[in-house]
Parts: C-alpha cells; structure tokens; sequence
C-alpha cells in the first residue's frame, strides 16, 4: 500500500459533500439553539433544552449523544474541553479536560509511530468525568436525564449516512486489525449507506454509567474492565490510572478584540492562543484586503495561518504555568504589529517555504457553552473493549517525544498537546456567538474564516465558503474548485505549496455556530458534516 493511501486512511479523510437537503443546515428559535455535527445530536439536546434544562445539560446530553453517532470522532474513551458562560454570575469558565498519559508509559523510550494505533496509543480517557462534573455542578438535570438519549440512539441504532460509510471505508484496514472491527463493521465489512448501525455493548455501558454514576468508570466494574484489556493487550493504562478520575479544571478564558466585538476562547493547552494572534493581525489589516475570496486575501490569510501555527509550536507552556507569564507575547497588540510588518515585508519578498467533533448550545436564559470533544485521530486506536464497546483515543500520539523540557513531553501523567479553541464571541456585555469546530491544527484558521466572513456574509454563506489551510512547511490546501482559478496561481507564484481539497473538505474543519439576534437564537451546522441546528 501506498503511503499516499494510508494516509489518505489515516489522516486525511475528506468527502464531495452534497448538500443533505434533509438535514437543517441553519434553524431559528426564541427558546434557544443547538448546533451540533450530527443530527440525533442535535435532536436531543433540542429535547432537553424543551424540556427546561439549561445550556449545560443540552451540552452534555448532545456530548454523549456524539460519541454514540459520531463514534470515528469522540465518545467515552476521548477527551472534552468546553467554554461555559454563566449568565448568572456573569463569567465565562473554561474547562480543561485533558486526558493524561498513564503511569507505566516509559520516558524517552516510545515514538510517535508507535503509538498511533493499538492499546498502547490510549491515554487515560476523561470525557466521562467533563461531562459528569459539568452537570452535577453547572446544570439543572441529573446525569441520568441527560444520558437516556444517548442510551437509546446506542439501543435502537441510526442510519449509516455517506459520510460514515466513507469514513468506514477509509479506515477498513485498521477496523479489520483492531477490536473495534465487531463495533463497527459487518462480517468485515462497511455498514451500507442507509443500514441501521446499533451499539447494544455500548449502550449498556452507558446504562451503567446512568445506574452507577461515572464513578464506575474510573473506579467500579467498568475500570476493571478496561484494566483486564489493557493488561491483554499490552496497552498501559492500569486501574491505578482510572482510580486518580481526571476531573476538569477550571481556568480563565483569553481574550482579544475582533471587528470591535470582545472575542473569549480557551487558553492552554488548548490553541486559543493561536486563535488570538490570528485575529490581532487580521485586525491591522484593511478589511477589504482580509477577503479570503480574493488572490491576495488568500496570500494574506495563509501567510497569518502560517505564522500564528508556527509562533505556538515555538512557544509551549504548561497550562498551570501560563497564567503566570509576565510577557504573553503571542496575545498582544504590540506584537501583533510586529508581526504585521513582517507579513507585508516576507510577501512582498514572495517567501519560499485527528478527528475531533463540536458543539454549540444557547438557552433562553443567556447560558452559553462551545463544546469540543475528540478520540484524536479518525476511530482513534482503533481498539474497543469487547465488553465496553467504545474506541480508546490515540492522543500518546499528540505528545512531543524529544525535547524533554518541553511541557507535553510523554511523561508519566503527562498532559496531550491540544488544538481545540472553543470560543464565544460578546457584543459588549451580552455573547452574540459561540462558535467552534474539529480539525486539530485547522480548528483556528476555520474559526478566523468564518468570523472574518460574518463581516459581509450571512451566518450560513460564512460557514459553507470555501476554506484554506496553510501548514508550518508553506503546504496550503483549499477547496480550489470552489474559489477562483487565480487564487492557486498567486499562491504558487509565491512559493507556496497547493493542496487541492474536494469541495466541502472534511479536512477543512466543521464549525458549529450559534447566535443571539434580537430577533431570537440562529444557529448554523457546517454542511462538511451530518450536523443539523435546531431550537425546542
């Protein structure tokens, strides 16, 4: 095989979206708005939201609901993050929900390579303690409510769509070698497009979850059960591991000023920072000249891209070390300037050069979360307890392997490198827009694109144009046949290297968008995806 097609397999999975005339792509609502990328998702969190629970316990409950339709992307054995504004105090919380390395992991012994695939690619999973710990302290519902959707879309199935038959074609190789192949396929084999696929393993591990509360996840007969796999099959993760339960902690969001709306997103170890420095620069330049739509726009956009990527990966911190940080240079103005300068001058030089999902919840009350939750790669390790039914994440892979100063070094309990920067957007006091999306190093150029698009466009216009990505090495891919012949040639002519992506790119990210108008709540699902919106 071809590493073009393993990693095309692997990484690189993007589909020729046709519009899904049946799913609402854009919803509107006096009673509040879910936008999520699967459509049973949104249908039950739209359920709770009708039934009086606030924004949290939609959240959690369309969370949930994700790992059970959308299992390629998140689900029990990944990691959540999420930005939470509480219309009651009047503060926006983020929750850092890092998964950790387990404590038999060997320093300085492992590769990358190693560790995408199989048992010993799973850290220590913390989706289920996020999402316990944002209802029990933030919602209004018991875990067991929010859960029962989640159970029964598990019990009852749902409907193979194109995209995950694709997705299930793609990875075919991996399913077929892992345990999760009994999941996820039939007699080896893809699930047709229009089969109902049901998950009766998993769903009584959630019912269990519902009976026993998470607790037993990381400490009953469903961290046993995960121990005697992982002792199997060699992976690393112990019940010593799952005893220590990774409950999220609370830290302050960051902030900047974009188009003169006050913009909060989530800091370390999240991308937040990235997000920020792209929106300063974008901000010292023209708006005419910002449009992605145009030749030079494009230049100028895959040039911030670059930059801000490149000024992170040159910049880590520990997340309970960053508060700390006198000089946050990679938020300020002043350097924003700088960076400016260097942008027009590299430009005029003509320079050479995992899968994750997103939610977004309003309710009537003014509550606001921006949800993101991932199993890292598409069907993470590939590996599924037959007694539990869920896929382990392969986030040992998002760790840095050699430089043993940096502070996601794999390390025994060490924290994943991240790329999620779910984010809120605030007309003065009052948040006009949670806005997020999958797509690891392209969840921040996706975000900037449709927030630099709202200036001229409409939610959905904003959403569904055409995007770009420019790598650290000057790779820009774009769903060139949906822009302007041009638009490559200039890139090109600049050095820069072209990525042809099908139209509604997979790869491009899938942003999840809903707002506050006047008028009631908009929300927005990106077509790359089988998301829909909807309020109660």
């Amino acid at each position: 095989m071809s590493k073009r097609k393993v990693a095309l397999e692997v990484d690189d999975l993007e589909l020729t979206r046709q519009r899904a005339p049946w799913l609402q792509r854009v919803a509107a609502s006096q009673k509040g708005m879910v936008a999520s990328a699967h459509f049973k998702a949104t249908e039950a969190a739209q359920s709770i939201l009708a039934k009086g629970g606030n924004a949290i316990d939609a959240a959690v409950c369309a969370a949930f609901a994700l790992g059970v339709c959308e299992p390629a992307a998140s689900g029990l054995g990944g990691q959540t993050m999420a930005l939470f504004y509480n219309t009651e105090t009047r503060k926006t919380i983020a929750f850092d929900g890092s998964s950790r390395a387990p404590h038999r992991v060997p320093p300085g012994e492992l590769r990358k390579k190693e560790l995408l695939r199989g048992h010993k690619a799973t850290t220590v999973p913390s989706t289920p303690a996020v999402l316990a710990y944002l209802v029990k302290t933030y919602g209004t519902m018991s875990l067991a409510d929010v859960m029962q959707p989640a159970v029964k879309l598990a019990e009852k199935g749902f409907k193979v769509t194109e995209l995950k038959h694709f997705l299930m074609q793609s990875g075919l190789k991996y399913l077929k070698a892992g345990s999760a192949s009994k999941f996820f396929l039939k007699n080896g084999r893809s699930y047709k497009v229009g089969a109902i696929l049901k998950q009766p393993v998993l769903a009584e591990t959630l019912q269990r979850i519902v009976a026993a509360g998470v607790e037993d996840f990381y400490q009953g007969e469903i961290a046993k059960a995960i121990h005697e796999d992982m002792v199997k099959n060699d992976g690393f993760i112990r019940d010593d591991d799952l005893a220590q339960i990774p409950w999220p902690i609370e830290r302050n969001p960051i902030s900047c000023r974009f188009r003169g709306n006050r913009v909060l997103t989530f800091g370390e170890p999240g991308a937040g920072r990235t997000l920020v420095e792209m929106l300063n620069v974008t901000n010292k330049f023209p708006e005419h000249k910002c449009n992605p739509d145009t030749p030079q726009g494009a230049l100028l956009l895959s040039e911030i891209i670059r930059r801000a990527n490149l000024d992170r990966k040159d910049r880590p911190f520990d997340p309970n070390f960053y508060p700390q940080v006198q000089g946050k240079q990679m938020l300020t103005d002043e350097y924003a300037e700088l960076v400016v300068k260097q942008i027009r001058k590299r430009i005029k030089k003509r320079f050479g050069g995992g899968d994750t999902t997103h939610l977004s919840v309003m309710d009537r009350k003014g509550n606001v979360v921006s949800l993101t939750q991932s199993i890292e790669r598409v069907y993470g390790s590939f590996e599924a307890s037959p007694k539990l039914g869920f896929l382990y994440n392969n986030y040992m892979s998002a760790f840095e392997y050699t430089d043993m100063t940096h502070p996601n070094y794999l390390r025994p309990a060490a924290v994943p490198w991240a790329s999620v920067a779910p984010t809120i957007v605030f007309k003065g006091r009052t948040p006009w827009m949670a806005i997020g999306s999958p797509g690891s190093e392209r969840i921040a150029p996706a975000i900037l694109q449709v927030l630099m698009r709202l200036q001229y466009q409409s939610p959905y216009d904003a959403v569904a144009a055409p995007r770009l990505h420019c790598s650290i090495g000057g790779k820009v891919s774009l769903e060139a046949s949906r822009m302007r012949d041009d638009i490559p040639k200039l890139l090109k002519k600049h050095k820069y290297k072209i990525d042809p992506r099908n139209p509604y790119s997979f790869y491009l990210g899938c942003v999840q968008l809903v707002m506050n108008e006047k008028k009631g709540f908009i929300g927005v699902a990106d077509p790359r995806r089988d998301g829909s919106a909807g309020g109660p």
